[in-house]
């Protein structure tokens, strides 16, 4: 694949091992959640079911078969993370301030 070992090394800090995204794992990311959203399996109003985190893990292993992106914690480390980044840049249009 395109430099998933030396972009996927962790770096150690105070709370463990961190690892680090590429730009094609986020694409790869929205796009699968795009997909289990328009599917409707694992909706419940505009939220996710508990149990898409593992969806996703199989979808992301198909499309990035050698990241071996885990549910838990890499999965929803950066959903957590876009959800913050969003909020941050909603805010901006909309003219709210933090």
């Amino acid at each position: 694949m395109l430099g998933f070992s030396q972009s996927s090394v962790s770096s150690q800090n105070s709370r463990g091992s961190k690892r680090k995204w590429v730009l094609e794992e986020d694409v790869a990311l929205v796009s699968c959640m795009v997909d289990l959203h328009n599917v409707g399996t694992f909706n419940i109003d505009t939220r996710f079911k508990a149990s898409y985190l593992n969806e996703l893990e199989k979808m992301l292993e198909k499309v990035l078969p050698h990241t071996m992106l885990k549910a838990k914690p890499n999965l929803e480390s950066m959903i957590r993370t876009l959800k913050r980044d969003w909020a941050i840049f909603y805010d901006m249009l909309s003219g709210k301030k933090q």
